[in-house]
């Protein structure tokens, strides 16, 4: 069974979320959240919010969100628990925060990079794996500390 990659976008990066599924399908399977047709009034947070349940269900292994600048993706991404979303516009950071964070979600500004440097950055996140060094262990255990704790503090 191959992997499943949730994406999901706006209305500004659905042109680069169509044509990286494209390249993509046969390698992994898609999971594409929306939009599924391209809408100028849709809202990213619909998007990336799905994509994100989707990583932390287990329906997908990692997710991919694009957005005009990634930022308001990633926001909402990381607004739900267990996703370590990251905007990255270079291929370093794409595989680095995998290999030393265990990120789970890859951000990306369709306004930002185009479509060739988009596809390196994805294969960058989807080659990497966590290394599970002890340091980066150590600190990943930190991370999710921090987020079990704000959590709990949050409950009414």
């Amino acid at each position: 069974m191959k992997q499943v990659v949730a994406f999901g976008s706006d209305h500004v990066g659905f042109e680069m979320k169509a044509e990286l599924i494209r390249r993509l399908q046969g390698r992994y399977d898609i999971m594409d959240v929306g939009p599924l047709s391209y809408d100028a009034a849709d809202d990213y947070p619909d998007y990336a919010g799905a994509a994100a349940q989707a990583v932390v269900s287990g329906k997908a292994w990692r997710g991919v969100l694009i957005c005009g600048s990634g930022v308001g993706v990633c926001i909402t991404a990381n607004k739900v628990a267990g996703v370590r979303a990251c905007l990255c516009h270079d291929t370093f950071s794409a595989h680095q925060g995998v290999e030393h964070v265990d990120m789970n979600v890859l951000c990306l500004g369709a306004r930002i990079i185009g479509i060739e440097l988009a596809a390196e950055i994805v294969t960058a996140f989807l080659n990497a794996r966590f290394g599970g060094e002890d340091k980066h262990q150590r600190r990943l255990n930190k991370l999710l500390a921090i987020e079990k704790k704000s959590l709990s503090n949050n409950k009414p």
